[in-house]
């Protein structure tokens, strides 16, 4: 069943011409960086488009998660993709298709706590890079936003946990100042 890529309209090359492109079921989210975009649907589809030829994907690809993705923002450096999920997961995954550029890829588990001998597993509902360090940040049902370094692939920093979960964030240009929305999805039951 292809389903129509909604009320997401990408823009061309020229930034001025917008049109709707088929997916192959409904989207969950879309990053660009570059001339690439890359678009993430149910079915763990992952369709990476350049703008400059939108007719089909450069790359068709199944998700390395194996639950619904809730988020894929791009490397700014243009090398490649971080994709998060329900699973309270992140995977680092690279454009590069031959295997030393796939040997690079990694995934690991945050947003979750454990609890009376289980393991809670919270959903991560957005990433974000900073322009300038390389760092990202990501934050989730959990009520907490985490500082990873992908690099050397450890968690730097675990801001206060926050009344209610968030559900995006993002840096300002300039990299000082980090924007979050939180909202009550209601993991925790209701909230006063």
């Amino acid at each position: 069943m292809i389903g129509i890529l909604g009320a997401c309209l990408l823009e061309a090359a020229n930034r001025s011409a917008r049109r709707t492109y088929a997916q192959p079921e409904r989207v969950y989210s879309i990053s660009l960086v570059g001339n690439r975009v890359v678009v993430t649907t149910a079915g763990r589809h992952v369709n990476v488009y350049d703008l400059r030829n939108m007719s089909q994907p450069k790359q068709r690809r199944e998700s390395s998660l194996k639950y619904q993705t809730r988020c894929v923002r791009c490397y700014p450096n243009g090398t490649g993709y971080a994709l998060s999920s329900m699973e309270g997961r992140v995977v680092m995954e690279f454009f590069e298709l031959t295997e030393a550029g796939q040997s690079k890829k990694y995934a690991f588990k945050c947003h979750r706590k454990y609890e009376a001998g289980r393991d809670i597993v919270y959903p991560v509902n957005a990433i974000a890079f900073h322009l300038i360090y390389g760092t990202f940040t990501t934050c989730g049902c959990d009520s907490f936003v985490n500082l990873w370094d992908g690099n050397n692939k450890k968690r730097l920093y675990q801001y206060p946990k926050y009344p209610t979960s968030f559900a995006a964030l993002s840096f300002s240009k300039d990299g000082r100042l980090l924007a979050v929305a939180s909202n009550n999805t209601y993991e925790e039951g209701e909230i006063p």
